[in-house]
């Protein structure tokens, strides 16, 4: 697979998950470097640097939802705020443990959303990722 991902962006209160899922991200050889921060809002803080280009443009996002603060939802509802030029070509996947089928649903509506997934994340997921959302 020749895909290439530049930049992943782990956003996650949990501090365990994140360090879980940049272990795996980083052993996959089609992803390069891994950001991780723990809030939607913290989220919204990296894509300002980016804005600026004093952080590197994201093609993936994985959100979590159920976060304190700001969760996944709420970050959506800021993220389809900003600059277009800045968020386009941007991948956000729901990365959750939440089986409700409410969530699953709302993030099939959310024209941000490109894919809702169940943690924990694997180089299996990660594959069918490239060729899904990437090929």
């Amino acid at each position: 697979m020749n895909i290439q991902v530049n930049c992943v962006l782990l956003v996650d209160d949990d501090k365990a998950t994140n360090f879980f899922n940049e272990r795996v991200v980083t052993k996959h050889e089609n992803f390069c470097k891994v950001y991780t921060v723990q809030s939607g809002k913290v989220a919204l803080e990296y894509l300002s640097a980016v804005e600026k280009n004093e952080a590197i443009k994201p093609n993936l996002i994985f959100l979590d939802i159920n976060m304190p603060a700001m969760n996944g939802w709420e970050f959506l509802v800021e993220f389809s705020k900003l600059n277009h030029e800045l968020t386009e070509g941007i991948k956000i996947i729901l990365l959750s443990t939440s089986s409700n089928p409410d969530d699953v649903m709302a993030s099939a509506k959310n024209h941000s959303v490109d894919d809702f997934i169940n943690k924990p994340l694997s180089l299996e997921l990660l594959d069918d990722i490239l060729i899904k959302h990437f090929n």
